[in-house]
């Protein structure tokens, strides 16, 4: 059989299985073939990954779109994703108007740029958003919503989400679970502690990456964690814990997990290396904020456990000069999605806390699988996209943010030496990313219907 293309003489990193010295054999943008290696077939390409291991094409669950205020958002965004191994990422709408207004033009304008394949995420804060479910779900493909349980009143006016209170986490946990495919994302903070800390703080004075912090105690996301777990329990809605910071609210989450498969966990990388602590001021400024040691180390466990089946970006486009402010008014998050896989191999694989198979799981499989499209996508397998990540594990390069393309000039990892990157980026056949660089145009990426049946 002649392939369009065969990956010979790599490592294959399967999430199920661990690793494997296979060949590859692609046809029309799909794996066709799992062979013996170095069998005598014939290819229009060949790609020699010798030395080298090759994952499923990374999946990022969490980018923000529309928030960085570039016209070329999905061409950077999704550029620098693919230079750090991203095969496909879910982002994340946050609108005040309903979505039948800026979805057609969002998707459009993300087809025309994209380098990678996309979904979204819908941000839910306003009654025509509730009332659009079944259209959302039915017609425009996206099965997976987000639910800030502190934007109450003006508190997220800053992103354009604001009036919702907890009868509409009900009312909308309720709409969710008639689709039994679909997820909401929490995002646990219980604002009335916070603006009360917060208060107390800044009327001391204080101004530092720990006074943010401290105006968030654990407290505030693991009661609202609690909040939550409740209610998915009483509706049957299957939620998803965005960016999950301390060992308190994952112990909650641990705890219902036991007894309950409704309920799915992520983190991002900077909650695995950075604390508030950190020697890094306003730039490490993150809505949930950085928290202890310890809460790092149980980070560590809970992705070792499987408590945490996802590690994600939270990836916000923001340039440099929006962090250099006070505490109080600096921007809120960071780049993050570039680097990713390089944190986990530097920081887990490398310092013996996470498997190469984990880490295929964490960034591969189980977001593929939580969100909907793990049929076709998280995974090698005969039928799946031919989507891939060739890793030289032995690379170790100083991380520079001018290396990427993303409209964000920083990193929190600057200077970081890190150990181990991804060298080719495939996206159903087609190499998009060669040793570092873009090869491929925008306009390649798809964006990704999802299905889920209602019931009633």
């Amino acid at each position: 059989m002649k392939f369009d293309c065969i990956v010979r003489n790599g490592i294959v990193v399967f999430p199920d299985r661990g690793e494997g010295r296979v060949d590859l054999g692609i046809v029309g943008g799909k794996i066709a073939a799992i062979l013996e290696p170095g069998l005598p077939n014939t290819a229009s390409e060949t790609i020699d990954a010798a030395g080298k291991f090759v994952f499923p094409g990374l999946i990022d669950a969490h980018m923000h779109f529309g928030i960085a205020g570039s016209p070329d958002e999905y061409a950077t965004e999704t550029g620098a994703s693919a230079q750090g191994g991203f095969t496909t990422v879910l982002g994340y709408l946050l609108n005040s108007v309903p979505y039948s207004e800026t979805f057609p033009k969002q998707k459009a304008l993300g087809e025309s740029q994209a380098h990678i394949d996309f979904a979204y995420h819908f941000g839910m804060a306003k009654e025509e958003h509730l009332e659009e479910v079944p259209r959302y779900v039915e017609e425009f493909g996206v099965t997976s919503f987000k639910y800030f349980t502190n934007f109450k009143g003006d508190e997220g006016l800053y992103l354009g989400l604001t009036g919702a209170d907890e009868g509409f986490m009900l009312d909308l946990m309720q709409a969710v679970a008639r689709y039994p495919q679909a997820k909401l994302s929490i995002h646990p903070e219980n604002i009335e502690i916070v603006r009360r800390t917060r208060a107390k703080l800044q009327r001391e004075g204080k101004d530092s990456l720990r006074a943010w912090s401290e105006s968030k105690p654990t407290i505030n996301e693991a009661l609202d964690t609690v909040k939550a777990l409740y209610v998915a329990k009483q509706t049957h809605c299957s939620i998803y814990f965005v960016h999950v910071t301390s060992r308190l609210a994952l112990d909650e989450i641990r705890a219902f997990r036991r007894h309950s498969n409704l309920v799915h966990a992520e983190t991002c990388p900077q909650y695995l290396t950075h604390t508030m602590d950190s020697d890094i001021g306003s730039m490490g400024k993150a809505n949930p904020p950085l928290k202890t040691a310890d809460d790092v180390e149980a980070l560590w466990e809970a992705i070792a456990d499987g408590t945490i089946q996802v590690v994600g970006a939270d990836h916000v486009a923001r340039k440099k000069a929006t962090k250099e402010k006070d505490i109080w008014q600096s921007s809120q998050g960071f780049p993050a999605t570039p680097t990713i896989l390089q944190v986990l191999l530097s920081e887990g694989y490398h310092k013996g806390r996470l498997s190469l198979q984990r880490i295929a799981q964490l960034l591969c499989k189980d977001p593929a699988t939580i969100f909907g499209i793990g049929d076709f996508k998280g995974d090698i397998a005969i039928g799946y996209d031919a989507d891939l990540t060739i890793v030289d594990l032995q690379m170790e390069k100083i991380m520079r943010a001018q290396d990427f393309v993303s409209f964000a000039d920083y990193s929190l990892y600057d200077g970081w030496s890190l150990k181990g990157w991804p060298i080719l980026t495939m996206v159903r056949g087609t190499t998009v990313m060669r040793d570092g660089a873009l090869v491929g145009s925008p306009g390649h990426g798809r964006f990704i219907a999802r299905k889920s049946t209602r019931i009633d």
